[in-house]
Parts: C-alpha cells; sequence; structure tokens
C-alpha cells in the first residue's frame, strides 16, 4: 500500500509540479519566538537530506537523474525543508567518512562539488524548497573537528569505530581550544557563505532558498574543563558573528543536540541559547543511541521511549521560551524493528515514534526534521562502500538502519502528519 501510494504521489508531482506559477521562496525569520513567512506564522515537518549536493555533482557519487526525483517525491509529500551538509573536510578514502569530500585541504575545493552545492541549491529554488546548510561537525563522518584538528596539529583524528567512541571524544574536545584550528574552519565558513551560485548567478547571502546557516552537526564540548567549555562557547559566538557580517538575510542556528549535547548541564545549555545572533534553538533525539531503548527490545521500550521524548522536548520548549526563540527538533530517529537493516523490512516501533514526535510540531515545536531520508536508494551492503547508493545513513553507520526509504510505512506517516499541519 505504501509503495502505491508513494508511486501515485510521485506521478501526480510530475505530471503537475510547474503548471501553475508560483511566487519565489521567501526568507523566513523569527518574531515574538515565531517563525514566520510571508508575514504569517510558519511550521514544518522536513528531513536531513544530507547527500544532496553531491548528487547534483557531476563528479563521482553524482546522480543528478535521482537527485530530482527525489526531490520532486520530497515535494510531492509536502516536505520542503531539508537540512544538509555542505560537503566534507579532507582527503577521500577515508573510513567512515563522507566521500568525496568538498574541502580536501584548508581552502582548497573540489571545484565540481562546489558547482554541485550550487545546482543543488538551484534546484531547490526551482522547486520551492529550502536547506538548513551546516557547516561543520562534532563527529568523523564528514571531517569536522578532527580534520580541522589534524590540519591545524598534525596529530592523525582518531576513527571510532576503530580506535572506539571515548578516546576519539577525548581527543575531539582539543578543537574547542585549539584557535588554529578554529581559523580554518572560520575561513571555510566565510568562503561558503560569501560564495555567488555559478549556477543562478546568486550571492548565497541573497538565495531565499537558504532556510538557516547551521554552524555544525551536534556541535559538542566533549568536556568538563571550564577551558574548554569557555571556548566551545567562544568559537560558536565567533561563527555567528562571522555570519551575521557576511549574510543579513538568513537565520543562524548551531545544531546543537540540547540538554545531551551540553554534557548534561543545564547551565551550559543556557549558554548555547544565549550565544549572539542565534535565531532558534534546535534539539536532537535518539531513543536507541542515548539508551531509551534496546536494540532487543525496541517495542517493549517504546512507552518510556516516548515519556522520555515529551520529557526532553517540554524542557527545551520551556528553555527556548524563555529566551524568545522557535524550537526545531531537527534531527530525531529510530531503528527499524528488530533492529534490521534489510530494504522492505518492517518499520512498526519507528512509526509510532514518528508520530509521536510529530504531534508536537504546531505546539512545542515549530519544526521536526527526521532523519534521514534514503529515497529510492538501494543499499549495496550493511556498511556503505565507495560507489554505493547514499542513504540517509552516513558512512559510520549501518545503511537502512535508520534511513527512510520511499516504500516505507513510515512514509505514509510522514504525510499525515504534514496534511495534519495544513488543517
Amino acid at each position: 500500500m505504501a509503495k502505491f501510494l508513494s508511486k501515485a504521489l510521485y506521478f501526480a508531482f510530475l505530471i503537475t509540479a510547474f503548471a501553475c506559477a508560483k511566487a519565489p521562496a521567501s526568507y523566513v525569520n523569527v518574531r515574538n519566538g515565531q517563525f514566520i513567512r510571508d508575514g504569517k506564522p510558519y511550521t514544518f515537518v522536513g528531513t536531513n537530506f544530507w547527500y544532496g549536493p553531491i548528487l547534483a555533482s557531476d563528479g563521482r557519487g553524482g546522480n543528478f537523474q535521482r537527485l530530482t526525483k527525489e526531490l520532486d517525491t520530497l515535494k510531492a509529500l509536502g516536505i520542503t525543508n531539508l537540512r544538509v551538509l555542505v560537503g566534507g573536510d579532507g582527503p577521500d578514502g577515508v573510513f567512515s567518512r563522507v566521500d568525496p569530500t568538498l574541502q580536501t585541504a584548508p581552502g582548497v575545493y573540489n571545484d565540481t562539488l562546489l558547482v554541485g552545492l550550487d545546482r543543488f541549491m538551484a534546484e531547490l529554488g526551482k522547486r520551492d524548497m529550502q536547506a538548513v546548510l551546516f557547516l561543520n561537525n562534532s563527529w568523523e563522518w564528514s571531517g569536522g573537528y578532527g580534520q580541522y584538528l589534524e590540519w591545524a596539529t598534525g596529530e592523525k583524528t582518531l576513527i571510532p569505530l576503530i580506535d572506539g567512541y571515548w578516546p576519539f571524544m577525548q581527543q575531539m574536545a582539543g578543537f574547542q581550544t585549539c584557535k588554529e584550528a578554529q581559523s580554518l574552519y572560520y575561513n571555510h565558513v566565510r568562503a561558503i557563505v560569501g560564495r555567488t551560485n555559478t549556477v543562478t548567478g546568486k550571492p548565497y547571502a541573497e538565495d531565499p532558498a537558504i532556510f538557516s546557516w547551521q554552524l555544525g552537526n551536534e556541535p559538542r564540548c566533549f568536556s568538563d574543563d571550564p577551558a574548554h567549555r569557555d571556548g566551545f562557547i567562544a568559537w560558536m559566538t565567533e561563527a555567528a558573528r562571522i555570519i551575521r557580517e557576511l549574510d543579513h538575510n538568513h537565520m543562524i542556528s548551531t545544531g546543537n543536540e540540547g540538554l545531551r549535547g551540553c554534557e548534561d548541564d543545564a547551565a551550559l545549555l543556557e549558554r548555547v541559547a544565549s550565544i549572539p545572533g542565534i535565531d532558534y534553538m534546535t534539539i536532537h533525539i535518539w531513543p536507541y543511541n542515548w539508551s531509551w531503548a534496546r536494540a532487543d527490545a525496541l517495542a517493549e521500550d517504546m512507552p518510556a521511549a516516548k515519556a522520555k521524548t515529551t520529557e526532553y522536548i517540554g524542557m527545551h520548549a520551556d528553555v527556548a521560551r524563555k529566551h524568545g526563540l522557535p524550537l526545531v527538533a531537527e534531527e530525531f530517529g529510530f531503528p527499524r524493528d528488530g533492529f534490521a537493516t534489510e530494504m522492505n523490512s518492517a518499520t512498526t516501533c519507528r512509526d509510532a515514534y514518528y508520530a509521536h514526535v510529530f504531534s508536537y510540531v504546531g505546539t512545542l515545536l515549530q519544526g521536526a526534521n527526521f532523519w534521514g531520508w534514503s529515497g529510492f536508494a538501494k543499499p549495496a551492503s550493511a556498511q556503505w562502500e565507495r560507489g554505493a547508493d547514499y542513504t540517509g545513513d552516513p558512512a559510520q553507520e549501518a545503511q537502512g538502519l535508520n534511513g527512510v526509504y520511499i516504500d516505507d510505512t513510515t512514509v505514509g506517516v510522514i504525510e499525515t502528519a504534514i496534511n495534519n499541519l495544513n488543517i
């Protein structure tokens, strides 16, 4: 049934998508703690589509036909807010890292992928869709913290799947106080935010297809040390200042997970929410990763996972309200039944969890982006390898575990949530 529905939506959209001219996208801003677009309150159900710019490129990994098919399908479903990785950092061929990468050396870019980013943004503009563009990553899968540290210090970045996550996180704490690594990141911010799109001829700072700039994916301090915590706030404050200096039109967000991304320290969360220039508050929610649900007891643990999710959303809504910020659950996920990875495996638990999170959009949440869209991908194996289709699960994750394929029953849950927003 889900397969038939999805294809029907897709073909209906191809027939009608551009039959009527639509007003171009407009910037979204915040007024009195509420997203405003075209003078009206704005809420959304969106997705994470980190690999979009790679698909848009002409080089290795590019698949423009798939890109347009995915975007047309998302648009037909009513998903118009996509959270997207600007590009990976460092050399290609690193285990569990995005491949190919955009910034191959400090300030040196793969021009094919830069044009891919331009083409991706142009395609969004055609469809009145918008992207949250994140510019860094505290985790290994796109380079981020670790690659900037390696460039600045020469110390090889640890790989969590090989060296362990605890040693990796201890190493990543060094980014908070490494001025040289931070400077390389700031240069990247300037290069991207200050870029002019080669396809549209429009400066990125003037492109309504950008919903917001984001400082990074899940920026964490990874330390209780006061110096590291001060540095954590300082580099995000400086990055936000640089973006605002270059771009007066778009919103800025941190990409932080909320309390879990602040070492479970409410005081540090308050400091993140108080960073000058930040327009809205973000949270991420991962019940399995955070031990709210066990791999072999997903259904049994669902009531507890839902209750903890409600509590997590509620406490952050209180903080957001205090600071006059909209709240977005911009990343959340739940494994397939039985912790399966195979396509067409059941998603009963995930469907129930998604419906629970979506139920808060329009009240405590003003947006929710599920992780992540796999669409028409057909993975070759559980571990991503070069040449395989990109899915919502990045290279360090089991392919298929969290990603949503076009034939998943989850698609119907997402469609229902979007329709409910339009009542």
